[in-house]
């Protein structure tokens, strides 16, 4: 089951990005995916529940969710560039998460990373270290609530 799994979603992406169904195309794409799975497909991690269709709907959700606060951490970053009385207070901060599975700290660590003036510097267990260009608060409480309060309800749902 791992094996078709890991085939189909394979596959499928080799088909995505050719954006052909012509037969030469296709039987490259079935080889290279099956050189790819004999190859690393021990280092996937598919499972059945993946296929889940509320996962995928949340999933599909979370896209344009995280583009949204990508496209506020812009502006904000944009902004204390072009306003330097704005003030900056740069520092690295720990923070706790309360996701459990690898992949959701993983999406949670490159959610963070992608929002501009922020960035995941390391995971230790369900702590998250990020550099964040303005520190508000004094506490890992309200650091937790401000970075990772948005994407954590999501991911829960999408991973856990």
């Amino acid at each position: 089951m791992k094996f078709i799994g890991e085939f189909i979603i394979l596959f499928g992406v080799w088909l995505l990005l050719t954006w052909t169904l012509a037969p030469a195309q296709v039987i490259a794409g079935a080889v290279i995916t099956l050189l790819v799975i004999g190859l690393v497909g021990d280092l996937f991690v598919f499972k059945a529940r993946a296929l889940n269709p509320i996962r995928i709907f949340w999933a599909i959700l979370y896209v344009p969710y995280l583009m949204w606060y990508i496209i506020l951490a812009n502006f904000d970053v944009a902004y204390r560039v072009i306003s330097p009385e704005l003030p900056i207070r740069p520092g690295i901060v720990k923070i706790k998460t309360s996701l459990k599975s690898d992949m959701a700290k993983t999406a949670l660590a490159n959610s963070i990373t992608l929002t501009p003036g922020t960035m995941t510097v390391d995971i230790k267990d369900d702590e998250l270290y990020i550099h964040w260009i303005y520190i508000h608060g004094k506490d890992v409480h309200q650091w937790t609530k401000s970075i990772v309060g948005r994407f954590e309800p999501m991911l829960r749902r999408i991973f856990e």
